[in-house]
């Protein structure tokens, strides 16, 4: 289960396995992110673990992941561009972002996978720094913002039915 290995990461690592788990997530990571955050935010309200240490750790995690594959995409470009050119989902990606710019980048950081290829796209795109981390920085927090408090306020309810455990056994 994906709880049991979570909870069995915090007790080995503590607090950093929210933010490997989500620097990390482009490189293959099995736990997907939003269940890692839901399961982080209702352990944090359950009181098991502190919930400032856990978002702060998630947020800063998935921010290191955003500006590590903007700056992949920025100082790489020409080569995966050259690379991508003829690909015809490379090329839609293209056109959405020229086409949209910061809504397409904005919704984009919302969609599982998705969030960890519109960075390098939007370096590859030439956008400034500046740009790229006022529109990529704020969806980040709003996303986080979301699932953490989905994951506190319906966690009670969530971690159970998602991951048939039981309350007591976390609590112990």
């Amino acid at each position: 289960m994906a709880s049991d290995t979570i909870l069995e990461l915090i007790s080995q690592y503590g607090y950093l396995i929210f933010y490997f788990a989500f620097t990390l997530g482009p490189f293959g990571i099995p736990i997907p992110n939003e269940i890692t955050i839901l399961t982080g935010a209702a352990l944090s309200q359950m009181g098991v673990i502190n919930p400032w240490i856990t978002y702060f750790c998630t947020l800063s995690g998935l921010l290191t992941a955003f500006t590590v594959s903007y700056f992949a995409g920025k100082y790489f470009g020409q080569k995966l561009k050259n690379r991508f050119r003829q690909n015809r989902h490379f090329q839609k990606a293209e056109l959405i972002l020229n086409k949209r710019g910061n809504r397409a980048m904005y919704i984009g950081m919302f969609i599982p996978v998705v969030r960890y290829i519109i960075p390098l796209l939007i370096g590859l795109s030439g956008t400034n720094y500046r740009r790229f981390a006022l529109i990529s920085y704020s969806s980040a927090i709003g996303w986080t913002l979301m699932f953490f408090s989905a994951g506190t306020y319906f966690g009670d309810h969530i971690l159970p039915e998602l991951f048939n455990i039981q309350i007591e056994s976390v609590l112990r």
